[in-house]
């Protein structure tokens, strides 16, 4: 007879799939255990670094109230990044150790190049009729799916994320040329650039895996929203043209991604090779790397 599995109280636990396989004689009662044990280690390490639940940053963003100057000074430092991320990502691909890890990696890459979701129950977007400023707001569905696969999808110029940020930094009189190099990056956000490629796009599988997971749920953790609610109550009192629909769409997509990262743990942890110190490694020293571009950006900006 099996045993009953105990929720865990963290944040993370063991999901119906694992169930699902213990049930069915795939896992054993102290690998089940084991797993819950280390994602328990991951809540401590991963969710309760300060940088997912104390960004002074972005909660000092939310309210509204940066300058014209620091509001430029964040767009160019965070077009560094969002365009540097590319290298991280393309890295990711390279090195993914099977096929399928490799889809995955691309799935992302592709997306954030221009390629567009495709929903996998054939169905598209509605063709609704809307405003400049409802495409704005709630993203133009020619261009910005949230769901489904690149694969089949249609690439568009326009659907690249680094046109949407450019879009932005244009209601602020900065252009692409002002924009995404690196010669535009702080020493702090060159950084976290840097230790992106090395820890994200990293060769040892292990290393990836946990500052990819990291990664994710730090971008599903709420400081979307908080750049949002800032650039929100801004574009309503002093730039009613800026475009936010890089900022809006991203706070949209991220939590799927999140979800996927657990799915592919689950499936990596039980293969051979699996390292759960690497693991975690990698993702404590991506979260600090994190940490070091916001306080650059509260203490340059």
């Amino acid at each position: 007879m099996h045993s009953v599995l105990t929720p865990s109280p963290h944040h993370l636990s063991i999901s119906s799939r694992i169930q699902n396989r213990f049930q069915q004689g795939e896992l054993t009662q102290q690998q089940v255990e084991d797993f819950q044990d280390f994602l328990n280690q991951v809540d401590r390490e991963f969710f309760q670094h300060r940088v997912i639940t104390n960004n002074e940053y972005t909660r000092w963003f939310q309210n509204g109230n940066a300058t014209d100057e620091q509001l430029r000074y964040f767009i160019r430092q965070f077009s560094v990044f969002s365009n540097q991320f590319l290298v991280a990502a393309l890295l990711k691909v390279i090195n993914s150790p099977t096929l399928q890890q490799s889809r995955s990696s691309r799935e992302i890459l592709l997306n954030e190049l221009g390629v567009i979701y495709r929903k996998l129950d054939g169905t598209t977007e509605p063709k609704l009729t809307r405003t400049e400023a409802e495409k704005d707001r709630e993203g133009d569905p020619e261009f910005v799916s949230t769901e489904g696969t690149v694969d089949g999808g249609i690439c568009r110029f326009r659907a690249a994320h680094f046109e949407w940020l450019t879009a932005v930094a244009e209601g602020l009189d900065l252009h692409y040329e002002d924009i995404g190099k690196r010669k535009h990056g702080s020493s702090s956000t060159l950084h976290f650039c840097d230790e992106l490629q090395r820890l994200y796009g990293s060769d040892d599988p292990n290393i990836a895996e946990g500052a990819s997971f990291a990664v994710e749920n730090w971008a599903a953790a709420g400081f979307w929203q908080e750049l949002e609610d800032g650039l929100t109550l801004i574009k309503q009192t002093r730039h009613p043209h800026l475009r936010l629909a890089f900022f809006t769409w991203h706070n949209r997509v991220e939590a799927q991604h999140a979800g996927h990262t657990l799915e592919e743990l689950e499936e990596v942890y039980f293969k051979p090779g699996f390292d759960r110190a690497k693991f975690i490694q990698g993702g404590k020293e991506i979260l600090d790397a994190i940490a070091v571009f916001w306080d650059g950006l509260m203490s340059e900006g």
